[in-house]
């Protein structure tokens, strides 16, 4: 967690760039419910916006504040307000779309404490964070290694198109060649509660990548919870899912 290097610049009234997304509730602290912006420039026959900038308004002196992002351009750019931390205060969830094959996310999330803004969440950092190795086997397998948190995963082929196997695969399930996958970097982020306690946790979803982009293998998922000052995975746990294969049976 770290306070934004950014001076605010302090407005009166509200920038005449256009309004993305808006949502009402208290990020400041004082019991005054605060409004909060999302405002950018849009792009002429295209839903890309640029310079998108957080804007919060205080709802006791009407003062504007304007937080610049370090990802400022995207897609669907938009907000969610929620006590992350479990302090009773609302924090600032921005959410962006990349576009592109990719499907990437671009997510902050902000505390506004007693107005100074200060990032709980980039989705930057969270893509250094943990370090992995995708790992085609004999047999059909595909392990996936989470090396800095020591878990392992195997994700099972033998249900694919036996092209796709045929093109990896000898016919006795050895491996024709090695060969490594990857995991994407953060493509979306989802506030849920996931102890209904009334703080909310995220959930953040990555891709495993085969042989190119599109081999999708399936999807890691991490529940990630705040404690004290950054957030850690959910009960230490992280968990993979694939998607089903039709079945002819």
């Amino acid at each position: 967690m770290y306070t934004y290097p950014y001076s605010y610049r302090q407005q009166q009234p509200l920038p005449t760039s256009n309004i993305l997304s808006y949502a009402k509730g208290d990020v400041n602290g004082d019991l005054i419910p605060d409004q909060v912006f999302l405002v950018g420039e849009k792009t002429p026959d295209s839903p890309y916006i640029t310079n998108i900038t957080l804007v919060i308004q205080d709802g006791q002196t009407s003062i504007f504040y304007s937080v610049p992002l370090k990802t400022n351009m995207g897609y669907q750019p938009r907000l969610f307000l929620g006590d992350f931390t479990g302090d009773g205060v609302d924090n600032i969830l921005i959410s962006m779309d990349s576009g592109g094959s990719g499907g990437y996310g671009y997510y902050y999330l902000y505390s506004f404490l007693n107005n100074q803004a200060q990032v709980l969440f980039d989705y930057e950092t969270f893509d250094e964070a943990y370090e992995y190795e995708v790992t085609y086997q004999n047999q059909y397998k595909v392990e996936v290694l989470n090396k800095t948190l020591d878990l392992s995963f195997m994700i099972d082929l033998s249900n694919r198109d036996p092209e796709y196997l045929s093109d990896i695969y000898n016919e006795d399930g050895t491996l024709k060649a090695p060969l490594q996958g990857s995991v994407s970097g953060l493509n979306t982020l989802y506030p849920i509660d996931f102890d209904g306690d009334g703080v909310y946790e995220l959930f953040a979803f990555q891709r495993i990548i085969g042989q190119y982009n599109a081999d999708g293998l399936g999807l890691v998922q991490t529940p990630l919870t705040w404690k004290g000052n950054g957030f850690v995975p959910f009960f230490d746990n992280q968990y993979v899912a694939v998607l089903g294969v039709g079945s002819d049976t």
